[in-house]
């Protein structure tokens, strides 16, 4: 985290919290397992990627995920998304089930969402590294806090941004977001274990859209064929 790669509009707003001491021992923890020669997901340069391709004054909606996925190649900085290439995982898969069954978009043959962050997605994960193999690995260790200070700036700083949380942890992060100023969507998450509880069925791709064209912003073109 030496080199901080960031997009203009994210720095000018994050820049402080870079030099809290949280990030410094953030920072601090990240390099020491790397001298361990521990595999850390995604690359350095994809950390904060989902910032460079979704400008701060082009947010519409956040997607809340947890953690990266910890299996190879398959993080590149983006909740739920993996390259082109990279087979998609179960929960991905669900979303886009659940994305044909809401706006009969048929479901692509890749799993890379960069295509929703050039239509004003910020697809922010809780946690932004992952040791590999390892599922949460780096929880606790200050990507929360940092989120949280994102999530709050949108809250604060913007109106009519829809969140969408899926599962209890995402839930529980959003709790503080004012559902005056902005559409909060929440369901269960899309993970194989609890789709079929709530998540599929929930129609959050037609309900943003809605949402948006209501208060007179351009929808989501969700289609990624």
């Amino acid at each position: 985290m030496k080199k901080i790669i960031l997009e203009n509009s994210w720095k000018d707003k994050l820049i402080k919290e870079f030099n809290k001491d949280y990030m410094q021992s953030l920072s601090e923890f990240l390099r020491s397992e790397k001298s361990k020669n521990k595999i850390i997901f995604p690359p350095g340069n994809k950390i904060f990627y989902a910032f460079n391709l979704t400008k701060f004054e082009d947010v519409k909606v956040v997607i809340l995920g947890q953690d990266p996925y910890h299996g190879n190649s398959q993080a590149h900085g983006l909740s739920f998304s993996v390259e082109k290439g990279i087979r998609p995982p179960p929960s991905l898969k669900n979303i886009f089930k659940e994305l044909e069954s809401d706006l009969g978009i048929k479901q692509p043959d890749h799993g890379n969402l960069e295509k929703w962050c050039s239509e004003g997605v910020l697809l922010l994960n809780s946690i932004l590294t992952v040791e590999k193999n390892k599922p949460a690995s780096h929880a606790n260790m200050g990507w929360e806090k940092f989120t949280d200070e994102i999530l709050s700036i949108l809250n604060r700083l913007k109106r009519n941004v829809v969140f969408i949380l899926w599962g209890k942890k995402a839930q529980e992060k959003g709790h503080f977001l004012d559902t005056n100023r902005h559409l909060i969507l929440k369901s269960t998450h899309p993970s194989p274990y609890s789709a079929n509880n709530g998540f599929l069925g929930s129609k959050p791709f037609s309900a943003t859209n809605l949402y948006l064209k209501k208060h007179d912003i351009s929808e989501i073109n969700w289609n990624l064929n």
